[in-house]
């Protein structure tokens, strides 16, 4: 079979492989995390988990972030007397 009639009887799935297996292996490894994504999202379940995680995980990072700089003016506060424990 001539290499154009090949490429033209090759599936989606086919194609995509192969472009698959020209990557670096850190490229593929972010190819396999976009299908793992995916996948996830076309399951309404593991969708909804993945939303509640990630905005868990927003909440979180956003209040250390918050909390640090609280916790040093607190700190500068005992330090000078002007807050008890």
């Amino acid at each position: 079979m001539a290499p154009l009639e090949q490429h033209l009887s090759m599936t989606i799935h086919d194609l995509t492989i192969a472009k698959i297996q020209q990557l670096p292996e850190p490229l593929a490894q972010e190819v396999s995390d976009f299908i793992d994504f995916l996948l996830v999202k076309r399951d309404p379940m593991q969708w909804e988990r993945w939303i509640y995680f990630r905005e868990a995980l927003d909440l979180a990072e956003l209040s250390l972030s918050d909390y640090v700089p609280n916790l040093e003016a607190y700190e500068e506060r005992l330090a000078r007397g002007e807050s008890q424990w």
